[in-house]
C-alpha cells in the first residue's frame, strides 16, 4: 500500500482542534525538535524537509579474529562529527557494514564490511586477525599471530580524524603456539600480550553519546593464547584460552568490535556489525486541513509546505456508471509566501444522474497564491467525471472525462464508454478511466467509475463493476484513502462497491446509489433499475506547514 508522506519519518503533534467556523482545522508542533534515528541494519533515510545538515556516528563492522595463537581482529572504522549537509526531500542509502568472518584452521580472520551514508562518508571495516600470519589493514588494524607478526595498519583508508588504530606486533618467541596481538579499536592501538602466555588486549573503543546515551563503540578483539587476550571497550570480543579451555567471543552486535582470535587451529570468533546514527533538528510542523472553500494567510514565518489536493467526485448515473473520483494531487517542499493571502478552492460533489440526465461532474479543487508552484493559476485537481445514465435512446451512456472518469451506462445498445482520467493531463496523473458498460443480456452491466489508484472495474453480460480504488495519504497525520471511484448500479445483480477512499456503492432495482463520502473526493453509485444516481463526496485540501 502506497502511503504518501514521510517513510520511516516520526511527527509528534497535538490532535487536530477546530479552528473558526470549522473551515478549516489545525494542529501544530511548535519550535524544533531533536530527531535521532538509529540503523541497525542497511536501510533508506528520506531527508525531512526543513532537515540540511545532520549529526552523525558511523561504525563499520568489525574485523573477524584469526585462527591459531592469532590475532584479534580490529575495530571497524569510527566516524562521527557534525553539520553534514543533506538535501530535504533526498533519498539516502544508510549501509550498516557486517561483521568480519572469523579465521579457521589457521587462517586469518576476513575484514569487517563498511559502513556509510550514501556517497556522503564511508567508515572501513576492521582489519582481520592475523592467523597466526601478519593482521590485516582496516579502520582499525588486525593483531599479528604469534612471534614476530604485524599488526594490521588502521585508519586504512585515512581520514581525518583518524578512524581507527593498529593492531599489535608480536615478538619473536622460540615457542609455537605462544600468544597473539590485539586488534586496534578506535580510541588506541591494540595490545601485545604481557610473558609468554597470554594473548594481547584488543584496543578500547571510544565513546558516543549521540543515540541519547553514552555508549562505547569499536573495540579490538583480544588475541589467542593458553590466557586470552580481553576485548577491547566497545564491543570487542575476548581471545579464546587454553586453561581452562575458552572459545573465543564475538564482537558485540552494533559496536563494530573486532573478534576475538583462538589459541588452537579451530574456528575463531566473527566480528560485531557496525551501526550509523543521525540526530537532526526537524522543524515545527502545522497541519492545516480545509474542507470548504476560504482564503487563508499564510503565516509568515513558513517558506515551505506539503500538500495534498483533491478534487471532488462526479454523481453515479441513473441505471448507470459509478461517479469518476476527483483528481488526487500531493507533493512535498513546495514553495510559499509567508504573510501572502491564498485561495483555497474545495469542490462540491456532483448532483446524482436522473432518468434524463448524467452524473453531475465533481468541482475542481485548488491552491492560488504566492510563488510558484500555487502563483496564478495556481495547483489544481479535477473534479471527477460523471456516471453514464440509461435513456431509451442511450444517447448519454457514456461515461464523462474528468480528474477520474466515469463508468458507463447499464444499456442494451449505444456505446456505453467509461470516461477518460486525468483529464486535463498532469505528471503524476491524478486518476484513471471509468469503467466500459457492457451491452450484453442478461444484465448488462454498468462500470464502476475511476478511482485515483486504479481503474473502475468494467460491467459484464452478468454484473456490474466495482469503483476503482483510490489513494492513502498520510499528510494529516493519519493514513487515509481518497478519491475512490463509485460503484455502478445494477439490474438487481447484486450491490457493487465504491472504491477505497469514499466511493459510494451502487445499488440495484429501484433504489439510489450511495453517495462519495464528504471531504473524500469519492464518486457517487450508479443507480439500480429505476434508480437514481448517488451525489459524488466534495474534495479536500490539506497543507503541512514547516516554520
Amino acid at each position: 500500500m502506497a502511503i504518501h508522506g514521510y517513510p520511516g519519518q516520526i511527527i509528534s503533534a497535538n490532535a487536530p482542534i477546530p479552528f473558526g467556523s470549522g473551515i478549516w482545522t489545525l494542529s501544530t508542533l511548535k519550535g524544533y525538535s531533536a530527531v535521532v534515528q538509529i540503523f541497525n541494519a542497511t536501510d533508506t533515510w528520506v531527508c525531512p524537509q526543513g532537515v540540511t545538515s545532520v549529526e552523525y556516528l558511523c561504525v563499520a563492522g568489525g574485523g573477524g579474529g584469526g585462527s591459531d595463537s592469532a590475532g584479534g581482529g580490529g575495530a571497524g572504522g569510527f566516524r562521527t562529527g557534525s553539520g553534514l549537509a543533506v538535501i530535504p526531500g533526498t533519498s539516502y542509502t544508510i549501509t550498516v557494514g557486517s561483521g568480519g568472518p572469523a579465521g579457521n584452521s589457521s587462517g586469518a580472520g576476513t575484514n569487517g564490511g563498511n559502513s556509510s551514508i550514501a556517497s556522503l562518508l564511508v567508515s572501513a571495516g576492521g582489519g582481520g586477525g592475523g592467523g597466526p600470519g601478519a593482521g590485516l589493514d582496516g579502520g582499525s588494524g588486525g593483531g599479528g599471530g604469534f612471534s614476530g607478526r604485524t599488526g594490521g595498519a588502521g585508519n586504512t583508508p585515512a581520514t581525518t580524524p583518524s578512524q581507527g588504530n593498529n593492531g599489535a606486533s608480536t615478538s619473536i618467541h622460540p615457542a609455537a603456539g605462544s600468544r597473539g596481538g590485539g586488534g586496534g579499536g578506535a580510541g588506541g592501538n591494540g595490545l601485545s600480550g604481557p610473558g609468554d602466555a597470554t594473548g594481547g588486549a584488543g584496543g578500547p573503543g571510544l565513546m558516543s553519546g549521540l543515540s541519547g546515551v553514552g555508549s562505547f563503540y569499536a573495540g579490538g578483539g583480544g588475541g589467542g593464547a593458553p590466557t586470552g587476550g580481553a576485548g577491547g571497550i566497545g564491543g570487542g570480543g575476548a581471545g579464546g584460552s587454553d586453561a581452562p579451555n575458552t572459545a573465543a567471543t564475538a564482537g558485540t552486535a552494533n559496536t563494530g568490535g573486532g573478534g576475538g582470535a583462538t589459541r588452537g587451529a579451530t574456528l575463531a570468533a566473527t566480528g560485531g556489525s557496525g551501526i550509523v546514527i543521525l540526530r537532526y533538528q526537524q522543524p515545527g510542523v502545522t497541519v492545516v486541513t480545509f474542507n470548504s472553500t476560504t482564503t487563508y494567510t499564510m503565516p509568515t514565518n513558513v517558506a515551505f509546505a506539503d500538500y495534498l489536493i483533491v478534487g471532488s467526485g462526479a454523481g453515479g448515473g441513473y441505471l448507470g456508471g459509478g461517479g469518476g473520483a476527483g483528481g488526487f494531487r500531493t507533493g512535498t517542499g513546495a514553495a510559499v509566501t509567508g504573510g501572502a493571502s491564498y485561495t483555497i478552492t474545495v469542490g462540491n460533489g456532483g448532483t446524482g444522474g436522473t432518468s434524463s440526465a448524467k452524473g453531475g461532474a465533481g468541482g475542481v479543487s485548488s491552491i492560488v497564491g504566492g510563488v510558484a508552484p500555487f502563483s496564478s493559476p495556481g495547483l489544481i485537481s479535477a473534479g471527477g467525471g460523471g456516471g453514464g445514465t440509461n435513456t431509451p435512446s442511450n444517447s448519454i451512456a457514456a461515461g464523462d472525462d474528468g480528474g477520474s472518469g466515469g463508468g458507463g451506462a447499464s444499456v442494451g445498445g449505444g456505446s456505453p464508454t467509461g470516461g477518460s482520467g486525468n483529464t486535463p493531463s498532469t505528471s503524476p496523473s491524478q486518476g484513471n478511466n471509468g469503467g466500459a458498460g457492457n451491452i450484453s443480456s442478461p444484465n448488462f452491466g454498468a462500470g464502476g467509475g475511476g478511482g485515483a489508484g486504479a481503474t473502475g472495474t468494467a460491467g459484464t453480460a452478468n454484473a456490474s463493476g466495482n469503483g476503482g480504488i483510490g489513494m492513502a495519504s498520510a499528510l494529516s497525520g493519519v493514513g487515509t484513502y481518497y478519491a475512490g471511484g463509485g460503484g455502478a448500479g445494477s439490474r438487481g445483480a447484486g450491490i457493487t462497491s465504491g472504491g477505497s477512499g469514499g466511493g459510494g456503492n451502487g445499488s440495484q432495482d429501484s433504489t439510489t446509489g450511495t453517495a462519495g463520502t464528504a471531504n473524500t473526493g469519492g464518486g457517487g453509485g450508479g443507480g439500480g433499475t429505476s434508480g437514481n444516481g448517488g451525489a459524488g463526496g466534495s474534495g479536500v485540501v490539506i497543507l503541512r506547514l514547516y516554520s
